[in-house]
């Protein structure tokens, strides 16, 4: 049943990555946006949600992870309702920028909770796939739930639907998950959250904006920039912290640092593609939005089937032999995709990529959400999953900065060549032995500097 409330919150807060796109031509008719105005609708979001993972994440360690979980929803739920009832394009910014800072608090406290829940490798990866499918498939239901409650209901409707999700939330999980925290006295490093909160949202800021204007735009660059040395000035004072924000034995596992790396270099791919093919399906094959939005249907049966063989693959096979015919299959289906052109038949020239990049995508995002929280505990489950999170939301802006503006088919291919390099990523770094079966009381960790997982209490 936790797992069930859970994922319920986790579809709920993807749902709302995407259920917008769809959405936005209705939304800039009704309340005036402006050309320029209307990208924040998305941005704002994103840009919240980027920027504060990591301080949220840490927050969830050291103060309750379900105090912070429960919190999250709530102003995620509170700013729902102000964007499903604002009258002024500000208002619904804002709102947006307030739900991005709720998902930021309750994304990573939840999967942190999942994470201690189910300790054993091949349970947690059990239990991250199921959760990964989750969010694939409210990814997926987000394009049709958005053009359906806009072309039936209004554009207000795809905000005030996460309401019950909230309410049933915050009824039931305190009732069915203990609260749990980093042992010791709770203590905030608060220039180093200050530093890494301005370091990730200038980077995702700049991202965004050269995105919007090009990678020439002074703003985007002088952002980028500023993101740059205030991650210098993070490192400089982590290293001299009594109770750091990144404690360095954290980044010390080669596992967690190769899956993270793996990550960005798939997401930058992931999230171009349902970029271009969302707007090629619309373009190319002449679909409506709702009729776009079914198309990727097929998309979550795929993913649900990669995800059924991932969790029997990966307890037999650890971690690099799950994942590198996974991206085999994933560059497959990007390069299929990237064949399609105008007249095209959906069955012939986009079917067959999909399904192909769905398994892919089932396969190989459970076992790198396991790896890059392999060995965390009590002390740091809700950093590891902020920065598996926070990970994918710069990978997935960078993405869509770098490879959409290549157009249809060279930003598709892009994408193929970035699951290669992190296929290759896998391949030469990754511990051979990480996530793979082990002995009865073999410690999880891939070198001595990881720690191993300890009782809750």
């Amino acid at each position: 049943m936790p797992m069930i409330v859970l994922c319920l919150v986790q579809f709920m807060l993807v749902l709302d990555d995407t259920v917008v796109s769809v959405a936005l031509p209705s939304i800039r008719d009704d309340l005036g946006f402006s050309a320029s105005g209307l990208p924040w609708v998305v941005n704002a979001y994103f840009l919240a949600f980027g920027g504060l993972l990591l301080l949220c994440g840490r927050m969830a360690d050291l103060l309750g992870r379900r105090r912070v979980f429960l919190m999250g929803v709530a102003l995620f739920g509170a700013a729902s309702l102000v964007c499903g009832l604002a009258q002024q394009p500000w208002q619904l910014v804002t709102g947006r920028f307030v739900q991005g800072a709720g998902s930021a608090m309750a994304g990573p406290a939840a999967m942190s909770m999942i994470t201690l829940l189910y300790p054993g490798p091949e349970e947690r990866t059990r239990a991250l796939g199921i959760w990964g499918g989750i969010a694939a498939l409210g990814a997926t239901a987000g394009l049709v739930i958005s053009g359906a409650l806009t072309d039936l209901v209004s554009w207000r409707g795809i905000f005030l639907i996460n309401l019950p999700a909230v309410v049933v939330a915050l009824v039931l999980l305190p009732r069915l998950v203990p609260e749990s925290r980093a042992p010791g006295r709770p203590r905030l490093d608060v220039p180093g959250a200050v530093l890494v909160t301005g370091a990730a949202v200038s980077l995702v800021y700049g991202l965004l904006r050269s995105g919007e204007n090009g990678w020439g735009d002074p703003v985007g660059i002088g952002a980028v920039a500023l993101s740059a040395a205030l991650a210098v000035a993070f490192l400089r004072v982590e290293s001299r912290a009594v109770a750091p924000l990144v404690p360095g034995s954290f980044l010390a596992s080669r596992t967690r640092a190769v899956a993270n790396g793996a990550t960005l270099l798939f997401s930058m791919a992931m999230y171009a593609m349902s970029f271009l093919l969302m707007i090629q399906v619309q373009t190319a094959l002449g679909y409506s939005a709702l009729l776009a939005g079914l198309a990727y249907l097929p998309y979550g049966g795929g993913i649900l089937a990669g995800m059924w063989l991932s969790s029997r693959i990966s307890s037999r096979a650890g971690t690099r032999w799950t994942l590198l015919p996974a991206f085999a299959v994933n560059i497959a289906g990007l390069l299929l995709l990237s064949g399609m052109t105008a007249g095209d038949s959906y069955a012939a020239h986009v079917l067959p990529g999909m399904l192909l990049l769905s398994v892919g995508n089932g396969l190989s995002l459970p076992v790198m959400a396991a790896a890059a929280v392999e060995g965390t505990t009590e002390e740091d489950a809700g950093l590891g999953s902020a920065l598996f999170t926070c990970v994918q939301q710069i990978g997935g802006a960078v993405g869509v900065a770098a490879l959409v503006v290549m157009g249809y088919s060279h930003g598709l291919t892009a994408g193929a060549v970035c699951i290669a390099l992190a296929a290759v990523l896998i391949a030469v770094l990754l511990p051979p032995r990480a996530g793979g079966p082990r002995r009865p009381g073999e410690h999880q960790a891939d070198d001595p500097s990881m720690p191993t997982a300890v009782p809750q209490s």
